[in-house]
């Protein structure tokens, strides 16, 4: 009786895996701050569009009132008639007034004082000022 020959089993050594895993880790650290750079300005961009819709909101609320709302009514009024407002015309937006993408309520002014009305985010680190993703995002840029 024979034996069957001895196979030859194919498989990776520990070295092959070690160096496959530094190109990954090579790999990850080169694209991962790239990527997560996008999801930043990502979010800047969206903060913008939004102040732009309720800009215009807010200026259809002036046209049917002749003014925009108080700072004490704020962006509440664009949704739900202040007291003795007889013009108001709305709703102004289709859905609830947003909050910013790091979850914020936007800032509201009137008088404001870069222009007509202040309207901003504070940004990534919820603080006045900053730079870059912790800018001060308003409607006066």
């Amino acid at each position: 009786m024979r034996l069957p020959p001895a196979r030859h089993y194919a498989g990776f050594t520990l070295l092959e895996l070690l160096v496959v895993m530094v190109i990954l880790g090579l790999l990850v650290g080169y694209v991962a701050p790239k990527y997560f750079a996008q999801i930043g300005k990502s979010e800047v961009k969206a903060t913008k569009a939004q102040i732009e819709s309720l800009g215009k909101a807010l200026d259809m609320y002036r046209l049917d009132t002749g003014h925009y709302p108080t700072t004490e009514q704020g962006l509440a009024a664009l949704n739900t008639r202040p007291q003795n407002e007889p013009q108001w015309g709305g709703p102004y937006l289709k859905k609830s007034v947003p909050v910013d993408p790091w979850g914020e309520p936007y800032v509201y002014k009137y008088p404001g004082e870069k222009g007509e009305f202040d309207l901003f985010s504070l940004g990534k680190d919820k603080r006045p000022g900053g730079e870059g993703e912790n800018a001060d995002i308003g409607n006066w840029e």
